[in-house]
């Protein structure tokens, strides 16, 4: 089994949901008493929201390489960014680490194209729904993206920060969340992706008739079968 590495805490409401979920998928795989070969690099997530709305990327991934570096120092084989949203700078971090690093939008796009779907709607921060980093990403695997409009995506965004990021789950905004799932299906999205590591914590599959596609689920599953050396968990 090789050893995953772990870049998280942004927020580490959802990093516990990688680190249970690979551990609990790794025991399914093998049995008995089983789990991941793991090492986790956890950020101050304060220091990185705050780069992230000054716009100051160079300095967020400066943070995020060192953590790639320490976690390859530290036995990691290759690397799982626990956040969508801090994609944007995969490449300096898997450049500045030396190991591989497991792009959340790929894995995605693959569990997407096995299940058909070409028109797909994108719930996230706003700097995921409308930058073009993660956007092409999808479209690069010959997905069309949909987006909610101008006011969906504050609402959308939000949330994340002033509720997810902080633990809190609020039925209004589970409802906020349902509607806009709802207008993304009607303008044709064939499913939706929670573009979050945190949405999942809000709204799931059984919420809605709309297919959810969950970022976390389909990364640690992802890394599992890296890990295990399974091109599919």
């Amino acid at each position: 089994m090789k050893t995953i590495g772990l870049i998280g805490g942004m927020s580490w409401e959802s990093t516990q949901t990688y680190y249970r979920l690979i551990n609990q998928k790794v025991r399914e795989q093998l049995g008995g008493l089983h789990s991941a070969r793991l090492v986790l690099y956890s950020v101050d997530f304060a220091e990185i929201e705050a780069l992230q709305h000054r716009g100051d990327w160079q300095a967020t991934g400066d943070i995020l390489a060192s953590a790639g570096q320490a976690l390859a120092s530290a036995g990691a084989d290759f690397l799982v960014l626990c956040t969508n949203t801090m994609h944007k700078v995969a490449p300096a971090i898997e450049q500045e680490a030396g190991i591989s690093l497991l792009h959340i939008a790929d894995a995605t796009a693959g569990v997407l194209k096995g299940d058909g779907v070409t028109r797909v709607g994108l719930l996230g921060t706003r700097f995921t729904m409308e930058q073009a980093f993660y956007v092409d990403r999808l479209r690069d695997h010959g997905i069309d993206v949909l987006v909610p409009n101008d006011a969906q995506r504050e609402r959308i965004h939000s949330v994340i920060y002033s509720e997810l990021c902080q633990g809190v789950v609020n039925a209004h905004s589970k409802a906020d969340y349902l509607e806009v799932v709802g207008s993304l299906a009607e303008r044709g999205a064939q499913g939706v992706i929670l573009g979050c590591t945190e949405i999942g914590l809000l709204i799931q599959g059984a919420d809605t008739n709309v297919p959810l596609y969950d970022t976390t689920e389909i990364h640690a599953e992802q890394a599992v079968g890296h890990a295990l050396g399974r091109a599919h968990g």
